[in-house]
């Protein structure tokens, strides 16, 4: 099978693989798209320990065309979006099979689209934060794939204000099409805010942001941190203070979810792909790349050129 593959030199090559076998617990499936992601970069700039040569890709849709010995084998021909550990550029990848869901009558092409972002956005603003009828929530990295999702997300919970905070002007053009009340630039963070205190602050950003977010909270209110774009250094809370306030620092791992409690990450998956399949949530792809253009859109994903999805078209 042909497959991208992510070299001891950190460069990314098409190559002839021989196809995967699915043990226990797992399905094989017949890519048509892969989801690119950001742990798409951190596996490229090496935060995650993950020997080479390595396949990578986390997240595909296509038709299941085996099973492994304990899945029901009336799976086989079942169109999938599926969560994965590795290799999903590739033309046949496996999936945990509780982590293979059924699309239904969405398209391959958008089911691609969901990925891990879809559940994730579901998770921060329905699990995590659990977003109350007239409650405010500002979403940093208000323009990327889970932002936008979670934008919508949170209107369908009933949120009264929904902000959205964004590295550049282009990024708030794109941005304003998913229903935010008000965006602002990174820069303007929170000082443009005023004196306005959001219910649920969404943060993958870290470092003072997040500092600046926790202060910025309501009483009562939750910051949920599910990510670290800016810098890995760790943010200290002083929780004496988190609890004269009521405010609650809480954090979303979508990958530790995976391993702990998959079937948990599976019914958000569902949900979201349902609201989708409803026409209540827009699944919004911006870009379709070949396999042998994937180093470059890794690369404008990195750089934070990339607006809401990207995905790449594998057969």
């Amino acid at each position: 099978m042909k497959a991208v593959v992510l070299d001891t030199e950190d460069h990314y090559r098409v190559a002839e693989l021989d196809e995967p076998a699915p043990g226990p617990g797992q399905v094989a499936i017949r890519v048509a798209y892969a989801g690119i992601q950001w742990g798409d970069t951190m596996v490229r700039d090496g935060h995650f320990a993950v020997p080479r040569p390595f396949v990578p890709g986390f997240e595909a849709s296509g038709h299941i065309v085996a099973v492994g010995p304990d899945v029901d084998a009336r799976r086989i021909g079942e169109a999938v979006t599926a969560l994965t550990t590795s290799g999903a550029y590739a033309e046949v990848v496996l999936a945990p099979a509780a982590l293979a869901i059924d699309i239904g009558i969405v398209s391959l092409r958008t089911a691609a689209g969901l990925g891990w972002g879809a559940p994730t956005a579901y998770d921060l603003i329905n699990t995590t934060a659990r977003v109350q009828p007239g409650e405010s929530v500002l979403i940093h990295a208000a323009a990327g794939s889970v932002g936008t999702l979670a934008a919508q997300f949170a209107r369908l919970a009933g949120a009264g204000r929904v902000v959205g905070v964004v590295g550049n002007g282009l990024r708030a053009d794109y941005a304003a099409q998913f229903g935010y009340d008000q965006l602002l630039l990174r820069e303007e963070f929170p000082a443009k805010l005023g004196d306005e205190n959001p219910d649920v602050i969404l943060d993958p950003v870290g470092g003072s942001t997040r500092t600046a977010a926790i202060e910025q909270l309501a009483a009562h209110g939750r910051l949920v941190a599910y990510g670290n774009l800016a810098t890995y250094e760790p943010v200290l809370a002083n929780t004496n203070d988190l609890l004269i306030h009521g405010k609650s620092l809480l954090t979303y791992n979508s990958n530790l979810l995976s391993q702990t409690h998959p079937e948990r990450l599976a019914d958000s998956a569902r949900h979201a792909l349902r609201l989708v399949a409803d026409g209540k949530v827009r699944m919004d792809i911006t870009t379709e790349y070949a396999l042998e253009d994937l180093a470059m859109a890794v690369q404008r994903l990195a750089e934070g050129t990339t607006l809401g999805k990207s995905i790449v078209r594998v057969a």
